[in-house]
């Protein structure tokens, strides 16, 4: 049998399942689509869901229920818009929220001018606003974030404490962020997903952010492995990938190894056994 380096074998405790979205469709993709000069309009800030975006967010939490991905996910890490948060508590939050139940909702009713209900944050993991996996940065106001503090209200149960800044002083009117700067900035994402416990974590991000992300991780892979994952993504398309630790970032041990026990007898493999028998018979 011919060896070749078609495979490769990590332990499962250097690995992380890692679940990609991009959000679904926004006003500002609609308007794009139509004239590009559109994504400069501050009509766009901030952009949230148009009624088919909000469409294919039903679609997606259907089809994360029914494949029962929804009891596999740990964490949903939301970028700080309102367009993926949207997406993010649409897709896997809880149940129509009821009032009088003793939990925060996820999303209040109607927020962003969704005309949805509210959301409830029970029987759902942990979401979170990580400021690191927005879209490119600047120029566009459709990628301006509002303030923390406007977001609080709208999406009680997202924990937005690890965003250090109330206001968006990532965003500059006249300086779009370069495309190599946003792939180092999805790499530096990647690595942070180290730190986390979770194994099975969900992303919900933007086109841009996913695509030169991807793109910088798949540069030594296949042609085939490159095309399938540096593609562009679909609104609301979810993607199902395998972090692996190269690097010892992560400290975590194997909660299923076993070291086995010591026996009486010599404790080696039979083939390194024989050598050392030879071995022992020149010597004699």
């Amino acid at each position: 049998m011919e060896l070749g380096a078609t495979t490769a074998l990590y332990p499962l405790h250097r690995c992380k399942t890692i679940y990609l979205v991009r959000h679904a469709q926004g006003i500002h993709n609609v308007a794009g689509e139509k004239d590009f000069g559109a994504y400069m309009s501050h009509d766009l800030f901030d952009a949230q869901l148009t009624p088919l975006g909000w469409n294919q967010v039903d679609g997606l939490r259907e089809h994360v229920k029914k494949s029962g991905l929804a009891e596999k996910i740990e964490l949903v890490i939301s970028s700080p818009l309102l367009r993926t948060m949207q997406t993010a508590v649409g897709v896997f939050g809880g149940e129509k929220y009821i009032d009088g139940v003793n939990a925060p909702p996820l999303m209040v009713e109607n927020a962003g001018h969704s005309g949805r209900p509210a959301v409830s944050s029970l029987n759902c993991p942990p979401f979170i606003a990580v400021e690191t996996c927005r879209e490119h940065l600047g120029v566009h106001p459709c990628d301006k974030r509002r303030s923390i503090t406007e977001y609080r209200p709208l999406f009680p149960a997202i924990d937005f404490s690890l965003i250090e800044n109330d206001e968006d002083v990532l965003w500059e009117p006249d300086v779009r962020e370069p495309n190599e700067a946003v792939a180092l900035r999805g790499m530096k994402f990647m690595d942070w997903l180290w730190t986390r416990e979770e194994k099975e974590i969900a992303i919900v991000s933007h086109s841009g952010f996913l695509f030169h992300t991807l793109s910088m991780y798949s540069k030594e892979c296949h042609p085939t492995i490159r095309d399938e994952v540096g593609k562009h993504f679909a609104n609301c398309e979810l993607r199902s990938m395998v972090l692996v630790d190269r690097s010892m970032l992560g400290s975590y041990s194997s909660r299923f190894n076993y070291a086995g026990k010591n026996p009486t007898g010599l404790d080696v493999p039979s083939d390194i056994a024989d050598k050392k028998q030879v071995d022992e018979a020149q010597k004699n």
